[in-house]
Order: C-alpha cells, then sequence, then structure tokens
C-alpha cells in the first residue's frame, strides 16, 4: 500500500483570492457556508431568535430519527452552521463572531435542551480553540474559503506516527470522534516517533476525505452524537499541519487564553444542563393535563411530584449558578488583561463536574415523577435520562476532578493534567 500524501482539498477548486494564495499549500482550505459572509447572529453573543427557535422546534420533534441514524442529519448540521455555531468562537480577524465563553455555553445549553444529541455535536463549535494551536499561516488556511468549519477528533489513543520528510506518516484508528460524519476537518492523536523515542503527543489535522468512519456507535444514549471510530491509512501530514496538544495559541484574543481542557470540559457538561432543563420542562407539560388511570389526582396536583419538582429546579438552578459564575470569574480576569489562575483553573474544572452530576440526578429525578410512561422509548424524558447519564461517564466527569480540587483546597499540587 502506498502513503497518501495530504492533498488540496477538492473544495479549493472553486476557492479564490487567499484560498488560491495558499494553494502550494497541503491540502486544507476546507469549506464554509456558501452564505458565509451573511453573519446568522444578531450581534456577538446573541444568536438569531428566530432562527433558534425554529431550530429547536424541529429538534424536538425529530429526536427519534436521530438515534435511528447513529448520527446529526447533514441538514441539520447546516442549520447550525447558519446560527452561527461554528463561527461563534472563530476570531472576527478570520470572520467569526468571537464571542466569549459564555455566550457559546448558553448557545449549547438551549440546543441540548431540545435533543442532548444535537447539544453535544454542536458543542463541538469550539473546535477553533484546539485548532487555534497550529501555527498561525496554518490556521489562516483552515478558515481561507470562510469561518464555518466543523471540526471533529479522535485523540485516544495516540497512534505512532514515524517520521517523514517534513512531517509524520499517520496511521490508526481512534475511538469516540463525535461528530465526526458532518466534519470538514478531523484531527488525530498521534505520539511522533523521534528515533526509538516517542517525543510529546500532537494533533495531526487533515481533510475529512482522508478519513474512513467505521460506524461503531452502539451506545445507550447520546446515539445521535455519532461518535463513531475513525480510521486513517498511511497519510503524510506536514509538521505545519499537527500541534504538540495543549499548547498555547499564538492567537491574540481573550478566547486564546482561556483555559482549552476546562472549555473543553465545560462545552460538554453545559449539555447536561440543557437536557435537565429539558427534562423539567417535559414533566410541566405532562403533568398538567395527566390524568391517572386509577383516578389519582394529576401529577400537577401531587404534593409529592411538586416536592419533587421544586427541589430538582433548586438544584439545577445552583449547579448552573455555579458553572457560569466560574465562567464569568475567568473571563473578567482575561479581559483584564490577566491570566487566569490556578484556583480559577479548578472551579472551571470542578463547576462542570458537578453540573455534570447535578444534571443526572435531575433528570432521573423527574423520571420517576412520570410512572411506566417515563420507561417508553418515544418518551422524551426517558431519552433524556440515557443522554445524560452517557455523559456522567466522560472521563472530563470523573471523580478524579474532586480528587483533584479536593487537593487544591488544601493547598495541594494536583494530578498533572488537570490544569
Amino acid at each position: 500500500m502506498t502513503a497518501t500524501t495530504l492533498a488540496r482539498s477538492p473544495l479549493d477548486d472553486a476557492a479564490s483570492g487567499p484560498a488560491r494564495a495558499a494553494a502550494a499549500a497541503p491540502a486544507l482550505a476546507v469549506h464554509a457556508n456558501a452564505n458565509a459572509a451573511a453573519a446568522p447572529a444578531a450581534g456577538h453573543g446573541a444568536p438569531d431568535e428566530a432562527l433558534l427557535a425554529a431550530l429547536l422546534a424541529e429538534l424536538r420533534t425529530r429526536r427519534e430519527e436521530f438515534t435511528r441514524a447513529h448520527q446529526m442529519p447533514e441538514d441539520i448540521v447546516a442549520r447550525f452552521k447558519a446560527l452561527g455555531v461554528y463561527r461563534a468562537l472563530v476570531p472576527r480577524a478570520l470572520g467569526g463572531l468571537e464571542w466569549g465563553p459564555r455566550a457559546f455555553c448558553e448557545l449549547i445549553e438551549r440546543i441540548a435542551g431540545a435533543d442532548g444529541s444535537a447539544g453535544w455535536v454542536a458543542s463541538f463549535g469550539m473546535g477553533v480553540t484546539y485548532l487555534a494551536a497550529l501555527p498561525p499561516d496554518t490556521l489562516a488556511q483552515v478558515y481561507a474559503n470562510g469561518p464555518d468549519v466543523v471540526f471533529a477528533g479522535g485523540i485516544f489513543p495516540p497512534q505512532k506516527a514515524p517520521r517523514v520528510d517534513g512531517g509524520y506518516e499517520v496511521s490508526g484508528r481512534w475511538a469516540w470522534s463525535s461528530g465526526c460524519t458532518g466534519a470538514d476537518v478531523i484531527g488525530v492523536g498521534i505520539a511522533p516517533l523521534e528515533g526509538d523515542k516517542t517525543g510529546l503527543p500532537r494533533m495531526a489535522v487533515m481533510p475529512r476525505a482522508q478519513v474512513q468512519i467505521e460506524r461503531t456507535w452502539n451506545v445507550t444514549g447520546l446515539v445521535g452524537t455519532g461518535s463513531h471510530d475513525i480510521v486513517v491509512q498511511r497519510v503524510q501530514v506536514p509538521e505545519a499541519w499537527t500541534f504538540v496538544r495543549g499548547s498555547r495559541s499564538l492567537r491574540p484574543e481573550p478566547m486564546f487564553r482561556y483555559p482549552t481542557l476546562s472549555f473543553a470540559a465545560q462545552v460538554l457538561a453545559v449539555v447536561g444542563l440543557g437536557i435537565a432543563r429539558g427534562a423539567i420542562e417535559e414533566l410541566r407539560a405532562m403533568a398538567a393535563g395527566r390524568v391517572s388511570v386509577t383516578g389519582a389526582p394529576r401529577l400537577a396536583d401531587r404534593p409529592q411530584t411538586q416536592i419533587e419538582l421544586a427541589r430538582a429546579e433548586a438544584q439545577l438552578r445552583a449547579a448552573r449558578a455555579f458553572f457560569y459564575e466560574a465562567i464569568d470569574s475567568a473571563w473578567a480576569t482575561l479581559l483584564a488583561g490577566g491570566e487566569v489562575s490556578a484556583e480559577q483553573t479548578s472551579l472551571l474544572r470542578l463547576s462542570a463536574t458537578h453540573a455534570a452530576r447535578v444534571s443526572a440526578e435531575v433528570a432521573r429525578a423527574i423520571q420517576m415523577q412520570t410512572g411506566m410512561t417515563g420507561v417508553y422509548h418515544d418518551c422524551p424524558i426517558s431519552q433524556q435520562v440515557r443522554d445524560v447519564q452517557v455523559l456522567t461517564q466522560h472521563a472530563f466527569m470523573g471523580d478524579i476532578t474532586y480528587q483533584n480540587a479536593g487537593a487544591m483546597l488544601f493547598g495541594l499540587p494536583p494530578l498533572p493534567g488537570y490544569l
């Protein structure tokens, strides 16, 4: 088998201006929405409410379709683009909207309230915060055709990649590549071979066309995320299209000084907050008109249901407040020209894990009020419980967060990789 070189993207042929100027560089002026010039958001940090309302209504009616397909359909990804999900965090200098972390998380939370899988896939609109660690010229090529670039990645397990002339030869399989079926660009984790040793773990970025997707995502919840395995066979990736995982971006905007690992955890945890809110609203809608076959009072008239609903509301609001308080504190520091402290970073991690855990508890408590209705697949609350439970299994939401945060509260150092 011969190695595959990183050829120009087919979309480059339709490009002009900066994209053609970059034609001699390896692959990847990836495509943008055909209507990229028309900004979809009503100002920086505020989505178009009419577009968002229409999208949320459609997501609610198509939940079961996403589950059957084991992926998010192309037309929904296109709707995300039109809404501005993928340009939200992209710098204005690259054609984006340059939102801050709170605005982006609030948008993902609302999408997840309509469907958890949709919220999870949309959360990878944060991909620019990963890609910004690429060399500046490479990043400019990624966004040469516009800001609506869809990124997906498979980091684990890092695969050994021998050096070749100018870069690395990449082969292997990576799991959990959420949203890969709709991606324009895919990054994979590699362990560069430097003689008999491996260098620092890197991410190698390549066009979607050079990646095979194997449909392995057979799970209980978040089924519509399409988090399938991705396979690469002997693709030569120039070093300029790789970056050391965890390295800082050279971009000057505040968003690229925000703790990347913490933000990666936050955009997933906020999906849980949205799912839990959706479950509460489903119960309220169900309880108002439901009459028991046994002649018992409506759900809304039962004291126990009233108690549990109020308890769930309080728990969710408290977790949400902690979550956004931590974001606001870190962001204010950056806007003032400072650097986010280790203590602030720990609170970002702790509040994210706490939000995920509380969201799962709230969704389950809500399901308990629905009786047997809540166990059917066509009951939205049933799906919401499955979705949010899968979220809590993510490595970012593990008990290790509490251990590290607790150590820091005692003035002790956390384990490597926490901050």
